[in-house]
């Protein structure tokens, strides 16, 4: 067989088919913080469909539940601990002015 027709052979060799992060079995709701915390990044943001291997339904319950969970406080908006520094780093700067004055 010459090279030109081994081009377009498909290869044989097997792959692993990934498991769906969310079963049958799991509801898509904002209490549900286990499943929620899964497609969030460390920062505090929400990952891709891409990433998360979510159809497009699925995707967009997980970013409905995420945003009510953020907007009744159960989920930061934003990851704690830069959250903590930004809010030290301003109150350092605050008393440096009042005793300026």
């Amino acid at each position: 067989m010459d090279k030109s027709k081994r081009l377009f052979l498909k290869s044989k060799r097997s792959f692993r088919r990934r498991l769906p992060p969310i079963q049958s079995g799991d509801r898509i709701d904002y209490r549900n913080m286990s499943l929620i915390s899964r497609f969030i990044s460390e920062q505090g943001k929400i990952l891709s469909r891409r990433v998360n291997r979510l159809t497009l339904k699925q995707q967009r319950l997980i970013t409905i539940a995420i945003k009510q969970a953020r907007i009744l406080s159960s989920l930061p908006f934003l990851n704690n601990e830069k959250q903590f520094e930004r809010s030290e780093s301003t109150a350092r700067t605050t008393a440096l002015r009042t005793r300026k004055k």
